[in-house]
């Protein structure tokens, strides 16, 4: 009988360490949507030269509870006049609960994860955006939150090293 009381203990313990990634809510936090030139944008030969740019931002609400907000903005000009044809910025967010995970599991989620949920419901609000402009079809690529992250923690590492070689450098 004392087995099957350490058995159910040991269970109890390996199901409360589970990580756990639920999403609570997804929502659309700000949008906006310039067209500066139009009509007169209209009459020009379309050779669109788009920039993009793309942040996220993390913030704990409540224990376990974390909202992330995925930042994009587009803006397209024309090749040759440099003229605005649209600009376009959403802040596509959703709140999640997540717990059990260690301290760089957790970065990974904020940062990688939680975007890659929230990025079709953005690409989806951008393309429906330009197209109510009646500009042709923006179909943003797919991104790799992964390689971002890693990108990022190699550029962080890098950075330490170079402080440390730094101050190593200053002591002798």
């Amino acid at each position: 009988m004392t087995e099957e009381v350490k058995q159910n203990a040991v269970e109890n313990e390996e199901q409360a360490v589970q990580p756990v990634l639920e999403i609570q809510r997804i929502y659309v936090k700000d949008v906006s949507f310039e067209a500066p030139n139009l009509p007169q944008i209209f009459q020009q030969e379309w050779k669109p030269q788009l920039s993009f740019d793309l942040n996220t931002e993390a913030t704990q609400i409540d224990e376990n509870l974390y909202e992330v907000c995925l930042n994009i903005s587009t803006e397209t000009t024309l090749e040759g006049s440099d003229d605005v044809a649209f600009i376009c910025e959403v802040k596509q967010a959703g709140v999640f609960t997540i717990s059990g995970l260690d301290e760089m599991q957790m970065a990974h989620c904020l940062t990688s994860q939680c975007p890659s949920m929230l990025f079709p419901y953005a690409r989806e609000l951008i393309s429906s955006l330009v197209n109510r402009g009646t500009f042709p079809a923006l179909n943003l690529n797919p991104i790799n939150f992964d390689a971002l992250f890693v990108d990022y923690m190699q550029r962080q590492q890098a950075e330490f090293e170079a402080q440390q070689a730094k101050g190593e450098a200053s002591e002798a």
